[in-house]
């Protein structure tokens, strides 16, 4: 093994570098472009940055909110949600609708996007993406330290009950990820990818 010149910290104790690398160092990440409603019938549509797949049977997708924001709040007053794939074609509106806005202004207005209505949920999805989720909330979950202390970020976990997929994304019946050219989150305030299809390669599990 080649010995590395390594730079290690506590993140107790800080980082010691210009930016924090924790964000930079798990990624990319998928963008949770979550649409909710409240219980007024107030729209909401924000990106976060910590979002994944859990689970296949039943699908479940979960994102975290590092506050609890208005996604949150909707969420667990309705019950339902929505995910909308953040793709390079969208991504100026996708950064558009993490601005701070009152909360009964509607992010779909500010970034000139379409509220489509969805089948099973009373969340609307955003019409020009290309895949969106219709989503059952399963839990939220406060997340807490190693010493069982709560921490200021919920975990908000949906059953994936519906699905929308542009028929463009789908050739020979399988959906081709790189077709939508989505874009993730890869650290710092503002740094991303664009996944192509030239920069996709196949490898399969041993057995």
């Amino acid at each position: 093994m080649t010995t590395k010149d390594l730079h290690y910290y506590e993140p107790a104790n800080g980082h010691g570098l210009k930016h924090d690398p924790f964000n930079a160092i798990i990624a990319p990440r998928p963008i949770g472009w979550i649409s909710s409603r409240d219980t007024k019938g107030n729209v909401n549509l924000a990106p976060y940055s910590f979002f994944n797949g859990f689970n296949y049977h039943p699908p479940i997708i979960g994102f975290s909110s590092t506050s609890w924001k208005d996604s949150v709040q909707n969420i667990q007053e309705t019950g339902e949600f929505v995910w909308n794939l953040a793709t390079m074609d969208l991504a100026q509106q996708m950064n558009a609708t993490a601005a701070h806005v009152a909360h009964d202004v509607s992010e779909f207005t500010v970034a000139g996007l379409t509220a489509v209505p969805c089948k099973l949920v009373n969340v609307p999805r955003v019409g020009e993406s290309p895949v969106s989720f219709e989503c059952k909330l399963s839990q939220i979950i406060q997340l807490q330290s190693a010493k069982g202390e709560k921490v200021q970020a919920w975990l908000t976990l949906g059953e994936v009950v519906a699905v929308h997929i542009d028929k463009a994304m789908i050739k020979d019946g399988v959906y081709q990820t790189a077709l939508a050219h989505p874009i993730v989150r890869a650290g710092r305030q503002g740094d991303y990818f664009e996944i192509k299809p030239e920069n996709m390669f196949e490898m399969k599990r041993p057995d």
